[in-house]
C-alpha cells in the first residue's frame, strides 16, 4: 500500500490575501518548489514549473503574482495562469496548465500531500 506524506507548511493566516507563498517538501534541494495561492478561505498550490520553458515562475521569494494580485505569472516568459485553476490563460503556453498539489486548510493550517510515495 502507497502512502502519502502529509506536510504542515504554515498558518493560513501567514499567507497575504490575496497573495502567494513559495515551499519545498521536506529534504528538498531548491528551496520554492512548489507555491500556495489564496484567495480569502481558498488556497491553491501548484508544481513552480512554467509548462512553457520548465523554469521557475518567481523572480525572487514570494513573488508569483501580478502586481494586482489577480493572476499567476512567469516572470521568464509573462505567461499568465488563473489563480483557481492553474491554467495558463494568456502568453506563450496559452491552454496548457500549472501541475496541481493536493493541500487542504486544517484548524488553521495550510497542509500538503505528496505522495503517493512507495
Amino acid at each position: 500500500m502507497s502512502a502519502v506524506l502529509r506536510h504542515v507548511i504554515c498558518l493560513l493566516t501567514e499567507i497575504p490575501d490575496p497573495g502567494a507563498r513559495g515551499f519545498s517538501q521536506p529534504g528538498a534541494r531548491f528551496p520554492d518548489e512548489y507555491f500556495l495561492v489564496r484567495r480569502g478561505a481558498a488556497v491553491c498550490a501548484y508544481h513552480n514549473v512554467c509548462p512553457h520553458a520548465g523554469n521557475f515562475l518567481n523572480w525572487k521569494a514570494d513573488a508569483f503574482l501580478t502586481r494586482d494580485k489577480s493572476l499567476i505569472m512567469c516572470a521568464a516568459h509573462g505567461a499568465l495562469f488563473n489563480p483557481a485553476s492553474g491554467v495558463c490563460v494568456a502568453g506563450p503556453c496559452q491552454g496548457q496548465a500549472l501541475a496541481a498539489l493536493p493541500v487542504a486548510v486544517e484548524e488553521g493550517m495550510v497542509v500538503a500531500y505528496f505522495g503517493p510515495l512507495a
